[in-house]
């Protein structure tokens, strides 16, 4: 009997063996089958045979690394003030003024066009690429083929996949050039192929779209996404914020908003300990990290980044970016 049990666990052990390996190697098994599948839809969608041959020549897995940068995004792993403090330090903020004394006559039609505030665009540029310095080696098609593959969001990056096709079979970009982030994000202000079909723009009237290298297509672009999402040009981001006498609130979050009257009423006060702003505004109060962390005050626009990139962080530096070039840019003026 106990030959028959232990006989019984070995072939069991097997079974799971195999069953493991075979689990491990079957993305890159398969990955030949779905690519086969996914571009007959494409085919389907219009996407011409000769852009899907030059799009995935080469093309014979997904890139492991682009799986590991999924598992491990900044925004998950770091704490809100540490990725603030790598992200708005002195060299980019006196890059952000440079780059508003460098082009003011397009940043004013910009601005003046889609009502968004140049110190706002010009700081998504800088948290973005670093003002076009360091916007991404990927091969977009190759990074969005592998997200699509993988199956922890492959239905959002397959779209994706079909919209960088079209880009590709609308001659905006030539395929070499079409260049981005481990998560296909694009371009000098990181468009995923979606956002470029619905937001980006030809603001220098040449037939393409260009957010690699025209600077009037990426800030004309960045500002009438932000517009679209419905930036309000009348209203702040938000402010950091500290409570009188070191009262303790519990942070209502996004989902809650009150009036600032309120927030100055319960002790919440400027960062500089003076009050609140006296408008007619609804704010949220956010902790992202915790009591012992920065509090911030945030209103509409705040949601509007968030729209930009899901991220409080990425939002929050943003917003601090701005303040801090536009109130170089206020003083000079």
């Amino acid at each position: 009997m106990r030959f028959f049990c232990c006989l019984i666990l070995v072939l069991l052990s097997v079974a799971w063996l195999l069953s493991s390996s075979a689990v491990a190697t079957a993305p890159k098994n398969d990955f030949g089958k779905w690519l086969g599948e996914f571009q007959a839809e494409a085919r389907s969608a219009g996407i011409t045979q000769q852009t899907l041959t030059a799009a995935f020549a080469g093309v014979n897995g997904p890139l492991p690394v682009v799986i590991e940068l999924d598992r491990n995004q900044p925004e998950l792993t770091q704490s809100l003030e540490d990725y603030v403090r790598t992200r708005v330090g002195d060299r980019r903020i006196t890059q952000g003024r440079k780059m508003l004394s460098r082009y003011p006559t397009w940043l004013g039609r910009v601005e003046k066009k889609y009502g968004v505030p140049r110190s706002i665009i010009v700081a998504l540029w800088g948290i973005e690429t670093s003002y076009g310095a360091y916007s991404g080696s990927f091969s977009v098609i190759h990074s969005l083929a592998t997200l699509a593959h993988d199956g922890r969001r492959s239905s959002y990056f397959r779209k994706e996949l079909l919209d960088a096709l079209h880009i590709l079979d609308a001659d905006h970009i030539r395929l070499k050039r079409m260049k981005g982030s481990w998560a296909g994000a694009m371009g000098q202000c990181q468009f995923m192929p979606s956002s470029f079909r619905n937001y980006a723009v030809d603001a220098d009237g040449d037939g393409r779209i260009n957010i690699w290298n025209s600077i009037p297509d990426v800030l004309s672009s960045a500002a009438n996404y932000l517009k679209q999402l419905g930036w309000q040009y009348d209203q702040p981001w938000g402010h950091p914020v500290t409570f009188l006498g070191g009262n303790d609130l519990d942070p209502s979050g996004l989902e809650t908003a009150f009036p600032l009257l309120h927030w100055q009423t319960l002790g919440v006060r400027m960062n500089d300990g003076s009050d609140l702003p006296k408008r007619d505004l609804h704010a949220s109060l956010l902790m992202p990290d915790g009591q012992s962390g920065q509090a911030y005050l945030v209103y509409d626009n705040f949601r509007v980044l968030m729209d930009w990139n899901n991220s409080t962080a990425f939002a929050v530096a943003v917003g601090t970016l701005s303040d801090l070039i536009g109130h170089k840019e206020k003083a000079n003026n």
